[in-house]
């Protein structure tokens, strides 16, 4: 996503349920489940929740936005829609009753950015495990210090089962601004109708297409003078942190690369780290002290920090390339975009770009 500092979303969650008696992570895979069927079962009909006199005005105000994005995402195209197909996630609410629905353990090496990786069925490997209870997750952080490793917990908002389950609206997702939370949901609704395991940036680089497309289509009828400059704003100081932190991961690539005692290599890791606060200070100075990402910066950037970090959206201009040879037309850009998710990941971006 391109939140990429909230935490990659728990995709594949009902695949990892579904795999419990072939892993021997029984324990792990459990709470995900159960996580995940205590969300469905708390779940109401969107309907229901406005009409509820017990619904503050702020919350009907959100899910009645989050309904109306929903419905224009799988509206045909032919009616002004986006034509997504209809997995039927974002009918019902649940308040979460926490801050953030899932915490994403990210580790590394000491001396590395690249994620530890933990692989499951269907859902492929990924580079965090996601936990639906804040203790258990610090608990597994904490495992994986013990075991000389670099860790970053961090919550997230929002996440796809991929079209496995019908997701709910999370009473997580209302605390985003409007303009995020638009942009929010058409990601989440694009993941069902592509994903490839284990290639996470084709993943996202395919969804950041679907969600800009999206908005911009959003905000050509919907749009107000307002939301255009929220939304121009946010995507401003998202793309100006993306930059930083991309830029201290290279720096520490480099770092790795070398031959050094240990520590000398720590000591210049230390460095490294120091200078991309002190570029945060400044970034943050030009943006007239708005301080969205402080919460970030103050647990602490590491390598499993920068290891989440990948360049999720360097294949989006591959995807806009096809986007644009069929006009526009997002349900062909979901079958060419499918057909290019199938070849081996050397040539996936050649097929998106018609070569």
């Amino acid at each position: 996503m391109r939140r990429m500092w909230i935490g990659v979303g728990l995709v594949g969650v009902a695949a990892l349920a579904v795999a419990l008696s072939g892993c021997a992570d029984v324990r792990y895979l459990t709470q995900a489940a159960g996580g995940q069927l205590d969300l469905l079962r708390r779940a109401r009909p969107i309907p229901d929740v406005l009409a509820d006199p017990a619904t503050s005005a702020a919350v009907r105000r959100k899910v009645q936005l989050a309904a109306d994005v929903r419905a224009f995402a799988i509206r045909p195209t032919a009616q002004g829609g986006l034509g997504l197909p209809d997995h039927g996630s974002f009918q019902k609410y649940v308040d979460v009753g926490r801050p953030y629905v899932v915490w994403n353990v990210f580790s590394a090496p000491e001396f590395s950015v690249q994620l530890d990786t933990s692989c499951f069925p269907i859902a492929g490997c990924v580079g965090y495990r996601g936990y639906f209870n804040e203790a258990a997750a610090q608990a597994y952080a904490q495992e994986r210090r013990a075991a000389g490793r670099d860790v970053n917990v961090g919550g997230v908002s929002a996440y796809s089962t991929l079209g496995y389950l019908q997701d709910p609206l999370l009473s997580t997702m209302l605390g985003y601004p409007d303009a995020t939370l638009i942009r929010t949901v058409i990601h989440e609704l694009s993941h069902p109708s592509l994903y490839v395991p284990g290639d996470t940036v084709f993943n996202e680089s395919y969804a950041t297409t679907v969600e800009e497309e999206g908005m911009r289509r959003w905000l050509a009828v919907h749009g107000t003078p307002e939301l255009r400059e929220a939304d121009r704003l946010a995507q401003e100081r998202s793309a100006g942190f993306e930059t930083l932190l991309l830029a201290a991961r290279r720096e520490l690539e480099t770092l790795y690369a070398q031959t050094l005692p240990d520590a000398e290599m720590r000591a210049r890791k230390v460095a490294v780290l120091s200078g991309m606060n002190a570029r945060y200070a400044a970034l943050k100075a030009s943006w007239g002290g708005y301080d969205g990402y402080d919460a970030f910066f103050a647990r602490g950037v590491n390598n499993a920090t920068l290891g989440a970090v990948a360049a999720y959206a360097t294949m989006v201009p591959d995807f806009q390339a096809l986007l644009a040879r069929v006009g526009g037309d997002l349900p062909r850009f979901i079958e060419g975009a499918t057909v290019c998710g199938g070849r081996p990941p050397g040539e996936r971006a050649a097929c998106l770009r018609g070569e």
